[in-house]
């Protein structure tokens, strides 16, 4: 943190901070945080909250140094049965498959669980990878919870006119392709 601002990590649900090495919502207080919304009481009540900590959105942790690791977006975060799951964590493990040129994680909606993880998968140039074994990769270095229910193997991800990733795009067409 800069001179005269604080920091910390909060959980999302409860509000209380989190230990060093626990992922939550990045929170920030200080001179350098906006009073907030013209002209929008609502956003700003959303955004900054009575004892004026901004809430970011951002999922991060506290390293035991100080730092704090930026680790995804909290919208992004999936909650399969009561669970967080941080997409971040899944795709970087994924990118480090031989035959992945790029991996995108979503959730998707399920009846039972509230959400599904899917992984979507662009191969390197001429590499083919099959669901199965990226399913048994996962399974094989990851807790067990963290194994992609869908593995879609794709050319690209929807782009918006900037080249951000439209992951609610990914959802859409998840949700058509899988019937769910």
């Amino acid at each position: 943190p800069l001179p005269g601002v604080e920091c910390k990590i909060v959980d999302p649900e409860t509000g209380e901070e989190c230990p060093d090495g626990v992922n939550g919502e990045f929170v920030a207080r200080g001179y350098n945080i906006m009073k907030g919304y013209y002209k929008m009481p609502l956003a700003t009540a959303q955004a900054i909250d009575a004892d004026g900590w901004l809430h970011t959105g951002d999922l991060a942790c506290r390293t035991p140094e100080g730092n704090f690791k930026i680790t995804g977006r909290l919208k992004d975060m999936i909650i399969r049965g009561g669970e967080n799951i941080y997409p971040k964590e899944i795709e970087e493990f994924i990118y480090t498959y031989d035959k992945v040129k790029d991996v995108q994680v979503i959730g998707v909606p399920d009846e039972a669980l509230g959400e599904e993880i899917l992984a979507a998968i662009v191969p390197k140039e001429g590499e083919t990878i099959t669901e199965e074994e990226i399913k048994k990769y996962v399974f094989d270095h990851m807790a067990k919870h963290k194994v992609p229910k869908y593995v879609d193997i794709v050319d690209g991800f929807p782009m918006n006119a900037a080249g951000k990733i439209l992951k609610y795009k990914m959802r859409e067409n998840a949700v058509q392709m899988l019937n769910l």
